[in-house]
Formats: structure tokens, C-alpha cells, sequence
């Protein structure tokens, strides 16, 4: 199973929100590749990436701090604000391994489906979810789509890989949905990136039993809470969880 530490960006620094709430944000560093270079230090592969002020004002920004993380050894996932076939090739032009469609794949699924087959596994899709429904522009829409059925009609449609946030979880250190990601392993041929509120040892070693595909881990790793060195361990089947 994989680890994505999550680095959040916001006016070019690393932040973390609670439950998608630009009004509680916690500013943890103001270097991200800093921040990212521990990551690697720690023997981290991969990182997940989000232009928080691209997600709210629907145009990516963070340039500059994303060029600088696509530079270090690691394969990087963006999100934020990609609405356009533009956009998307402008991430990948700035390094970036993996580019996450958030609102585009709920209000454009034909250009969706265009870029999953122009692409392949370049491109996931990012299903926010808060009380079972996708929510989408920063998390401060809803749409009609459940979560379980927006998973299956992208895995009907061509998408290999998606990025599942229990949005009520995320950020409050208060556990993950497992519930949820057990009920999507039914759906074949996709591959399944969890998200939001996961906390505890435990939890990444039920997910790795689950056969979930990915784990990110944000605000766990900046508090303290976990250790990312054993997190790698754990999802590797190399350590116990405590």
C-alpha cells in the first residue's frame, strides 16, 4: 500500500484546514519543499499536493511552490482548481506525476473521459464527500451524486485511480471512514486513494488489509501523531501497528 504525505498550499504555504473550512486554517510551515525534502528524508516515494486557493477561486495558483516540490525524488499528485485541458497540461508542464480532476469530473464528464484516455493513470479524480454527497468548488457546493455512485460511473468510464475524502473527517484527527473504504473495494478495476481524518497506526494497517491501493496523511504527521518513517513500515506489512 502506498503513503501520500499531504502537503497543503495556500498563498505558498503549507496549511491544513478542518473539515474544508478556509476559516480554520493552521499554517504548519512557510517552506514546502522544506517540508517535502523531511518527507523524503523519512523514505517517502510519493506526496499529494492541493492548491487550496486554486480549489476556492477555480484557477491553479501555487506555481512556483509546485515547480520546487517537482523537483525533489518524489512522484507527485496535484489538485486544485483543474477545470480546464489546459490546466492539466499545465501541471504536468510544471512536473507534476499525477493531476487530481475535482469539480471538472462532475460538471464536464465527457472532457473527463477525453483526458483519461489521453492520459491513462496520469489522471485521478478526487470524490469529496460530506453526508454521502460529492461535494465540489472547494467543498462549498454539493452536488446530487452519492459518493459510492459517482466512484463506480468513473470506473465504468475509464478511471483507474481515485482520491476518496470523508470531508467531516478531514483534518480533525478523529479516524477514517473505513466503513466506506471497504464498500468501494466491491467496485473492480479501481484503485483507491484514502483520505481525511486518518490518525492512528491501526487504521493504515486495516486499510492495507482492505487491499486499499493508497493512504494520504496530513495532519497526523504535523502534530506529531504519527510517524511517517512508521507509517511507511506499516503499509509495507514490514512493522506492527500499535
Amino acid at each position: 500500500m502506498l503513503i501520500f504525505p499531504a502537503i497543503d498550499l495556500r498563498a505558498g504555504r503549507v496549511v491544513r484546514l478542518a473539515q474544508g473550512d478556509y476559516d480554520r486554517m493552521t499554517v504548519y510551515a512557510e517552506d514546502p519543499a522544506e517540508v517535502a525534502q523531511g518527507f523524503v528524508r523519512s523514505g517517502a516515494k510519493y506526496l499529494h499536493t492541493v492548491d487550496l486557493d486554486g480549489a476556492r477561486d477555480g484557477n491553479p495558483q501555487n506555481r512556483a511552490a509546485i515547480r520546487e516540490l517537482c523537483r525533489l525524488p518524489l512522484f507527485v499528485e496535484l489538485g486544485g482548481g483543474i477545470r480546464t485541458q489546459a490546466d492539466v497540461e499545465n501541471a504536468f508542464s510544471l512536473g507534476v506525476s499525477r493531476v487530481i480532476l475535482g469539480t471538472m469530473a462532475t460538471e464536464d464528464f465527457p472532457l473527463t473521459q477525453r483526458l483519461a484516455q489521453l492520459y491513462g493513470d496520469k489522471i485521478a479524480v478526487g470524490v469529496d464527500v460530506k453526508d454521502g454527497r460529492v461535494a465540489v468548488r472547494g467543498w462549498r457546493e454539493m452536488t446530487d451524486f452519492t459518493g459510492y455512485e459517482f466512484c463506480r460511473k468513473l470506473a465504468d468510464t475509464g478511471i483507474s485511480t481515485i482520491i476518496y475524502t470523508d470531508i467531516s473527517r478531514d483534518g480533525l484527527l478523529m479516524g477514517a471512514n473505513l466503513a466506506a473504504y471497504e464498500e468501494l473495494q466491491s467496485i473492480g478495476g479501481l484503485n483507491v486513494i484514502a483520505s481525511g481524518g486518518i490518525a492512528f497506526e491501526r487504521e493504515i494497517a486495516a486499510l492495507r488489509r482492505l487491499g486499499t491501493y493508497g493512504v494520504i496523511v496530513g495532519k497526523a504527521l504535523y502534530t506529531g501523531k504519527l510517524s511517517l518513517a512508521r507509517v511507511l513500515k506499516i503499509a509495507q506489512g514490514e512493522e506492527p501497528a500499535c
